[in-house]
């Protein structure tokens, strides 16, 4: 088994990989700052360990690859609000560039042959047919998606020079909590749909903001794929494992290859928690598509991926409980 260097490991996408890792029995090494992960998740990842600091701390990253024998690398650690991109694009040029160079050519000079990288469904931008697959032109419309498509390129290129191979997983809409209940997603702000429509639901706020009723879409309503993080995890274990076999450089998207509207997630909330929740019209936002919907059978082919939990409600329902059970999240900070 490998000794896994998990940057931003501590956040919400990476504390689940963290803790299939160690189920499957790797030895992840947590390289986080903790701006914006919380240390509280380590109760929960016994055998992990956490060393605290920035990707772009040249360093503590060589040190760290070095201290503990590191065999490859999972790159989460990535600022990732579009809109914060669009009036900030310098924070993420520095952070999902530059740093990531720093981590990259420390692994570079440390012999390190695999990578897997946290990418995007960002990086394809207005989608020109759907379901979207590996082979939709990218063309991203923000600077956001612009950093995970430069990003991979710049993989691309150090396997060709360094023969670092590296598996580039393009996510959708991330969703729900670790089905056990100790894991979850606690964000400052928190933007996502699902989280909003629950805190909602839970009196943490008045309502949920439908942004846009006028798509062409069959109830007016945007359409985004939906993805249970815990299947989001599974996928980075299995390239893991791809990769300790000697797979070549790849990508894949991840989704469940079907889309839910705002209004069906609001309606689904309404189901699953029995609570009312206030919807209330709102204009749309800049640059949001109609419809954003996977395929992801590319994986499911080569790599055995199959989501273990597809549906809607059981996404939101896990949310739901550990929300209700964490009301002030990991309360950690």
């Amino acid at each position: 088994m490998s000794n896994v260097l998990v940057t931003g490991g501590a956040g919400y996408i990476g504390s689940h990989t963290t803790k299939l890792l160690l189920r499957a029995g790797h030895k992840p090494i947590v390289l986080d700052s903790l701006e914006l992960g919380h240390p509280a998740v380590f109760k929960f990842l016994p055998g992990a360990t956490l060393v605290q600091g920035n990707t772009g701390d040249d360093q503590i990253v060589r040190e760290t690859l070095k201290k503990y024998e590191i065999d490859a690398v999972v790159h989460f650690a990535a600022y990732a609000s579009v809109p914060e991109s669009v009036g900030n694009p310098e924070k993420y040029y520095v952070n999902n560039i530059a740093k990531s160079l720093t981590l990259l050519n420390a692994v570079k000079d440390a012999g390190i042959k695999k990578v897997i990288f946290s990418s995007s469904a960002a990086t394809f931008g207005e989608p020109q047919y759907t379901p979207i697959d590996e082979d939709h032109p990218q063309k991203p419309t923000n600077p956001y998606g612009q950093t995970k498509l430069d990003f991979e390129h710049i993989l691309k290129w150090y396997d060709v020079a360094y023969g670092i191979k590296s598996t580039w997983l393009r996510y959708f809409c991330a969703a729900g909590a670790d089905p056990e209940g100790e894991l979850g997603e606690d964000h400052t702000p928190e933007t996502h749909m699902i989280p909003l429509s629950l805190f909602a639901a839970l009196g943490k706020r008045p309502d949920i903001k439908m942004f846009g009723l006028d798509y062409p879409t069959e109830d007016g309503t945007g359409v985004r794929d939906y993805i249970h993080v815990t299947d989001l995890a599974s996928a980075h274990v299995l390239a893991l494992g791809a990769l300790n076999g000697g797979a070549q450089t790849n990508y894949y998207n991840l989704g469940n290859g079907k889309g839910y509207s705002v209004k069906q997630v609001i309606d689904t909330a309404r189901d699953v928690t029995g609570l009312p929740i206030k919807a209330v019209e709102a204009p749309r936002r800049p640059g949001d598509p109609a419809v954003l919907v996977a395929s992801s059978e590319k994986i499911t082919k080569e790599l055995g991926w199959k989501p273990q939990y597809g549906d809607l409600p059981t996404m939101i329902r896990t949310a739901f409980e550990w929300f209700r059970t964490h009301p002030k999240g990991y309360a950690d900070k």
